[in-house]
Protein backbone atom coordinates (compact mmCIF):
# COMPACT_ATOMS: atom_id res chain seq x y z
CA UNK A 1 0.00 0.00 0.00
CA UNK A 2 2.57 2.43 1.01
CA UNK A 3 5.06 1.11 -1.36
CA UNK A 4 7.04 2.66 -4.62
CA UNK A 5 5.60 1.68 -8.27
CA UNK A 6 8.62 0.89 -9.96
CA UNK A 7 9.08 1.32 -13.84
CA UNK A 8 9.25 -1.88 -16.30
CA UNK A 9 12.68 -3.49 -16.19
CA UNK A 10 13.98 -1.28 -13.63
CA UNK A 11 14.84 -1.88 -10.06
CA UNK A 12 14.68 1.35 -7.34
CA UNK A 13 17.08 0.26 -4.70
CA UNK A 14 15.56 0.67 -1.44
CA UNK A 15 17.70 1.71 1.65
CA UNK A 16 17.05 -0.19 4.54
CA UNK A 17 15.83 1.94 7.41
CA UNK A 18 17.71 0.70 10.45
CA UNK A 19 15.51 2.51 13.12
CA UNK A 20 12.42 1.31 12.09
CA UNK A 21 13.89 -2.34 13.10
CA UNK A 22 12.49 -1.84 17.02
CA UNK A 23 8.59 -3.05 17.63
CA UNK A 24 6.54 0.08 19.22
CA UNK A 25 6.17 -1.85 22.57
CA UNK A 26 9.62 -1.06 23.92
CA UNK A 27 8.18 2.12 23.10
CA UNK A 28 5.42 2.04 25.34
CA UNK A 29 7.20 0.05 28.19
CA UNK A 30 10.38 2.68 28.63
CA UNK A 31 7.79 5.35 28.27
CA UNK A 32 6.06 4.79 31.50
CA UNK A 33 9.21 4.12 33.29
CA UNK A 34 9.32 8.05 34.70
CA UNK A 35 5.85 7.62 35.70
CA UNK A 36 6.68 4.63 37.91
CA UNK A 37 10.11 5.80 38.88
CA UNK A 38 8.14 9.02 40.04
CA UNK A 39 5.63 6.98 42.03
CA UNK A 40 7.84 5.11 43.34
CA UNK A 41 10.73 8.61 44.69
CA UNK A 42 7.19 10.06 46.06
CA UNK A 43 6.27 6.62 48.08
CA UNK A 44 9.38 6.45 49.88
CA UNK A 45 10.21 10.76 50.18
CA UNK A 46 12.45 11.00 47.24
CA UNK A 47 10.54 13.95 45.84
CA UNK A 48 11.32 16.55 48.72
CA UNK A 49 8.55 18.64 50.78
CA UNK A 50 5.83 18.37 48.66
CA UNK A 51 6.22 15.38 47.07
CA UNK A 52 2.02 15.80 45.57
CA UNK A 53 3.42 19.01 43.94
CA UNK A 54 6.33 17.60 42.54
CA UNK A 55 5.05 14.53 41.68
CA UNK A 56 2.45 16.74 39.00
CA UNK A 57 5.05 18.56 37.99
CA UNK A 58 6.65 15.36 36.48
CA UNK A 59 3.79 14.16 35.14
CA UNK A 60 3.17 17.58 33.09
CA UNK A 61 6.86 17.62 31.98
CA UNK A 62 6.60 14.23 30.70
CA UNK A 63 3.55 15.21 28.73
CA UNK A 64 5.44 18.05 27.10
CA UNK A 65 8.40 15.82 26.66
CA UNK A 66 6.22 13.34 24.40
CA UNK A 67 4.40 15.64 22.48
CA UNK A 68 8.09 17.18 21.35
CA UNK A 69 8.86 14.45 20.40
CA UNK A 70 5.73 13.18 18.45
CA UNK A 71 6.24 16.88 16.84
CA UNK A 72 9.96 16.11 16.21
CA UNK A 73 9.11 13.02 14.11
CA UNK A 74 8.46 15.05 10.51
CA UNK A 75 10.88 17.45 10.75
CA UNK A 76 13.56 14.56 11.65
CA UNK A 77 12.24 13.01 8.32
CA UNK A 78 12.61 15.56 6.45
CA UNK A 79 15.82 16.83 7.57
CA UNK A 80 17.40 14.17 7.48
CA UNK A 81 15.62 11.36 5.37
CA UNK A 82 15.20 8.91 8.68
CA UNK A 83 11.72 7.90 9.16
CA UNK A 84 10.12 6.98 12.31
CA UNK A 85 6.93 7.41 11.33
CA UNK A 86 5.92 3.81 13.05
CA UNK A 87 6.65 5.17 16.14
CA UNK A 88 4.52 8.46 16.32
CA UNK A 89 1.31 7.02 17.29
CA UNK A 90 2.95 5.35 20.87
CA UNK A 91 4.49 8.92 21.34
CA UNK A 92 1.52 10.41 20.65
CA UNK A 93 -0.58 8.24 23.28
CA UNK A 94 2.03 8.45 25.48
CA UNK A 95 1.42 12.43 25.51
CA UNK A 96 -2.41 11.62 26.38
CA UNK A 97 -1.70 9.13 29.07
CA UNK A 98 0.89 11.57 31.20
CA UNK A 99 -1.28 14.53 30.27
CA UNK A 100 -4.01 12.18 32.16
CA UNK A 101 -2.28 11.52 34.50
CA UNK A 102 -1.27 14.67 35.41
CA UNK A 103 -4.62 15.87 35.34
CA UNK A 104 -5.38 12.66 37.62
CA UNK A 105 -2.93 13.16 40.67
CA UNK A 106 -4.26 16.88 40.74
CA UNK A 107 -7.59 15.59 41.30
CA UNK A 108 -7.19 12.18 43.49
CA UNK A 109 -3.50 13.27 45.39
CA UNK A 110 -4.24 17.37 45.52
CA UNK A 111 -7.95 17.52 45.57
CA UNK A 112 -8.98 14.30 47.44
CA UNK A 113 -11.55 14.37 44.54
CA UNK A 114 -13.57 17.92 45.95
CA UNK A 115 -15.09 18.37 42.79
CA UNK A 116 -16.60 21.84 43.88
CA UNK A 117 -12.92 23.04 44.36
CA UNK A 118 -11.46 21.13 41.21
CA UNK A 119 -14.52 23.15 39.44
CA UNK A 120 -13.58 26.00 40.71
CA UNK A 121 -10.18 26.29 40.04
CA UNK A 122 -10.38 25.58 36.47
CA UNK A 123 -13.22 27.91 36.00
CA UNK A 124 -11.07 31.03 37.69
CA UNK A 125 -7.36 29.85 37.40
CA UNK A 126 -6.45 30.54 33.36
CA UNK A 127 -3.53 27.72 33.73
CA UNK A 128 -5.85 25.39 34.71
CA UNK A 129 -8.52 26.41 32.31
CA UNK A 130 -5.82 26.28 29.29
CA UNK A 131 -4.76 22.50 30.66
CA UNK A 132 -7.87 21.02 31.18
CA UNK A 133 -8.81 22.44 26.90
CA UNK A 134 -5.62 20.77 26.33
CA UNK A 135 -5.94 17.61 27.96
CA UNK A 136 -10.02 17.28 26.70
CA UNK A 137 -8.55 18.15 22.88
CA UNK A 138 -5.82 15.22 23.02
CA UNK A 139 -9.09 12.74 23.85
CA UNK A 140 -10.13 12.78 20.11
CA UNK A 141 -6.87 11.99 18.97
CA UNK A 142 -6.04 9.15 21.68
CA UNK A 143 -9.47 7.66 20.46
CA UNK A 144 -8.83 7.51 16.70
CA UNK A 145 -4.87 6.78 16.63
CA UNK A 146 -5.88 3.28 15.02
CA UNK A 147 -6.42 1.98 11.74
CA UNK A 148 -10.09 1.94 11.75
CA UNK A 149 -10.31 5.55 12.39
CA UNK A 150 -8.15 6.39 9.61
CA UNK A 151 -9.59 4.38 7.48
CA UNK A 152 -12.97 5.50 8.14
CA UNK A 153 -12.23 9.05 8.38
CA UNK A 154 -10.06 9.60 5.54
CA UNK A 155 -8.49 13.21 4.90
CA UNK A 156 -10.43 14.29 7.91
CA UNK A 157 -7.83 12.34 9.84
CA UNK A 158 -5.20 14.18 8.82
CA UNK A 159 -7.37 17.49 9.71
CA UNK A 160 -8.03 16.38 12.82
CA UNK A 161 -4.74 15.47 14.12
CA UNK A 162 -3.02 19.10 13.15
CA UNK A 163 -5.08 19.48 16.84
CA UNK A 164 -1.68 18.52 18.29
CA UNK A 165 -0.10 22.16 17.48
CA UNK A 166 -3.01 23.59 19.36
CA UNK A 167 -2.63 20.85 22.52
CA UNK A 168 1.27 21.46 22.60
CA UNK A 169 0.85 25.28 22.45
CA UNK A 170 -1.90 24.92 24.92
CA UNK A 171 0.65 22.67 27.08
CA UNK A 172 3.75 25.48 26.87
CA UNK A 173 1.15 28.24 28.26
CA UNK A 174 -0.14 25.91 30.70
CA UNK A 175 3.70 25.52 31.92
CA UNK A 176 4.38 28.93 31.85
CA UNK A 177 1.60 30.59 33.29
CA UNK A 178 2.00 27.84 36.12
CA UNK A 179 5.07 29.64 37.49
CA UNK A 180 4.90 32.65 39.46
CA UNK A 181 8.26 33.77 37.65
CA UNK A 182 10.17 33.24 34.67
CA UNK A 183 12.69 30.49 34.99
CA UNK A 184 14.51 29.10 31.92
CA UNK A 185 12.93 25.65 32.03
CA UNK A 186 9.26 26.65 30.93
CA UNK A 187 10.48 28.85 28.54
CA UNK A 188 13.30 26.66 26.79
CA UNK A 189 10.02 24.15 26.34
CA UNK A 190 8.22 27.07 24.79
CA UNK A 191 11.02 27.76 22.64
CA UNK A 192 11.00 24.18 21.15
CA UNK A 193 7.25 24.55 20.77
CA UNK A 194 7.31 27.37 18.88
CA UNK A 195 9.87 26.33 16.77
CA UNK A 196 8.28 22.95 15.85
CA UNK A 197 4.80 24.91 15.15
CA UNK A 198 7.05 27.19 13.01
CA UNK A 199 8.31 24.28 10.89
CA UNK A 200 4.73 23.78 9.25
CA UNK A 201 5.32 27.00 7.93
CA UNK A 202 8.69 26.48 5.73
CA UNK A 203 8.08 22.89 5.56
CA UNK A 204 7.41 22.58 1.84
CA UNK A 205 9.77 25.79 0.64
CA UNK A 206 13.12 24.01 2.91
CA UNK A 207 11.70 20.21 0.82
CA UNK A 208 11.78 22.33 -2.56
CA UNK A 209 15.27 23.33 -2.35
CA UNK A 210 16.40 20.18 -0.85
CA UNK A 211 15.11 18.32 -3.74
CA UNK A 212 17.00 20.66 -5.83
CA UNK A 213 16.91 23.33 -8.97
CA UNK A 214 14.30 20.77 -10.82
CA UNK A 215 12.02 21.12 -7.97
CA UNK A 216 12.36 24.90 -7.97
CA UNK A 217 12.02 25.28 -11.51
CA UNK A 218 8.81 23.03 -11.77
CA UNK A 219 7.02 24.85 -8.64
CA UNK A 220 7.64 27.97 -10.66
CA UNK A 221 6.26 27.10 -13.50
CA UNK A 222 3.19 25.87 -11.94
Amino acid sequence: MHGRVQSPGKKVASRPNRWNRLPVWPIYVAGFIPAVWSFHLGATGGLGADPVKEFEHLLGLWTLRFLILTLLITPIRDITGASLLKYRRALGLLAFYYGAMHFSACMILDQALNMTMIIKDIVKRPFITIGMAALILMVPLAVTSNNLSIRKLGPKWNRLHRLIYVIAAGGALHFIMSVKAWPAEPVIYAGIIVTLIAWRGIRKPFLRWKRGPRSRVAAVSR
